[in-house]
């Protein structure tokens, strides 16, 4: 399918920090999350660390997925408001990292999975009824059974630390893009409630656990 110049700046962004990361080490060091060096003042490395990957089977996930729903969302709210959530998103996934680890100063991480999953997040209640094919199971997939799924998976990522993967991240993205999108498009609360409601489960899910002392 065609894509968007809006959504290509996206990637090769991603690009050309992730291979400068690859080649550089310094560079990834300087850029990368790190708890510590928020702390100290670098908060460069908020927004930066999201156009770093730790390898390129990590760069080519995270584009895939914003290459499959960058452009429904820029069809539906302009080139505009796509990068507001989008750097929103990866701003918040960020954001909930830091204050799930903010006694772990060696925390480290990166990627674009947050905004990535702002960017999924938006798509979803901007297109409600649009389903999804996944590699492993040959029929349609309703798209808000993968992203709530997704969410749930990734509360249960947090609790139990499963795997190098910075669940908070996705969820703080999800987060940013379910907000923003309905700040720019409040119009949904009319159309498509049932929807808005449904992609609250999982963000309601998990402060409770969280005010529970269960996350």
């Amino acid at each position: 399918m065609d894509i968007s110049i809006y959504t290509l700046i996206i990637i090769a962004l991603n690009a050309l920090c992730s291979f400068k990361g690859f080649k550089d080490r310094s560079f990834f060091e300087t850029y990368k999350f790190n708890v510590g060096g928020i702390k100290r003042g670098e908060q460069l490395r908020m927004l930066v660390s999201g156009f770093l990957h730790v390898d390129l089977q990590h760069l080519l996930f995270n584009m895939f997925a914003l290459y499959i729903f960058g452009d429904i969302v820029i069809n539906s709210v302009g080139p505009f408001y796509f990068f507001l959530i989008y750097f929103g998103s990866l701003i918040s996934g960020n954001l909930l990292s830091y204050y799930f680890h903010k006694n772990e100063p060696y925390y480290s991480a990166v990627g674009a999975s947050g905004a990535a999953t702002g960017i999924l997040y938006a798509a979803i209640l901007l297109y409600p009824g649009m389903e999804l094919y996944l590699y492993f199971i040959p029929i349609p997939i309703p798209s808000y059974v993968v992203g709530v799924g997704y969410m749930l998976y990734s509360i249960y990522g947090m609790k139990s630390r499963v795997g190098n993967i910075g669940h908070d991240a996705h969820f703080g993205g999800a987060i940013g893009g379910y907000v923003l999108t309905l700040l720019i498009a409040p119009q949904v609360l009319e159309t498509h409630l049932w929807m808005v409601i449904v992609l609250a489960i999982p963000i309601v899910i998990l402060f409770v656990m969280h005010k529970n002392n269960k996350i």
